[in-house]
């Protein structure tokens, strides 16, 4: 049985040696995505226990949540901006040139309608990265089990999403995937000390399994269907002259200098 089978919501559950495990593993892999990514304006939405824009380098950043941030959150550096629903974030069209969604999709009453928010609001070659729990999991089998027993080792209210189901959503608002990765390949365990003693499955996952990860990251890239890149002058073919030249216009080799 779990040892804490109060905590239901995300934010205590990340608090816990296995939500500690999992903020650095995907932290490191957020930090190598976002570093990498320009432009002026960039969002984390929700979850402000991970940070996923600490390494990354536009001048404007900030984090938006249905909460007021707590005292622990003071070492984000990054303002907040409250909102009420995700479904309605607070900034205007084609405005910014990152979202980041930490955990966000699968504990929304409407994830498809918090997909089409972010592409409202992402500029045309803006890019979303989107962290989520793997329900093909050893972890998400586990939850699956804790359903029944009413032991729960995730979250109790996260509905959690299928890789193949997001990429389908991210299709159908234009948004081409880009890249991805698995982790958390450790068994569900629930101390630091067993959880260290799997670490190792980390690189054997990558190789052996890596659909099986129990969390996933997703980064794609905003486009607009039917764009059509037109090349550049030079790349244009001549004109050719018609088949029938007149026989007097024809240079022979005695008139050449």
């Amino acid at each position: 049985m779990s040892d804490n089978p109060e905590i239901i919501d995300l934010a205590a559950w990340l608090q816990t040696p296995t939500g500690s495990y999992l903020r650095a593993w995907e932290q490191r892999h957020l930090n190598t995505l976002t570093a990498d990514i320009f432009g002026f304006n960039a969002v984390q939405v929700g979850s402000p226990q991970i940070h996923a824009l600490a390494a990354n380098r536009m001048p404007y950043r900030w984090l938006t949540d249905n909460a007021m941030p707590g005292e622990n959150q003071s070492e984000l550096e990054i303002p907040q901006v409250l909102t009420h629903d995700f479904c309605e974030l607070p900034f205007a069209s084609q405005s910014l040139d990152l979202v980041v969604l930490p955990h966000v999709l699968e504990f929304a009453a409407e994830p498809h309608q918090v997909l089409r928010e972010v592409e409202r609001v992402l500029i045309l070659e803006g890019q979303v990265i989107i962290c989520g729990f793997n329900p093909s999991s050893l972890w998400g089998m586990r939850q699956a089990a804790g359903r029944l027993t009413g032991d729960h080792f995730l979250p109790r209210d996260g509905e959690f999403i299928r890789l193949p189901r997001l990429k389908d959503w991210l299709k159908l608002l234009n948004m081409e995937v880009n890249r991805g990765h698995f982790g958390c390949y450790a068994p569900p365990c629930e101390t630091d000390k067993w959880l260290n003693r799997f670490s190792f499955m980390e690189k054997a996952g990558d190789r052996w399994w890596p659909y099986f990860g129990a969390v996933y990251i997703v980064q794609a890239i905003k486009r607009v269907p039917g764009m059509r890149l037109v090349g550049p002058a030079l790349s244009r073919q001549k004109v050719k002259a018609p088949r029938g030249v007149p026989a007097t216009n024809r240079i022979h080799k005695s008139d050449q200098v």
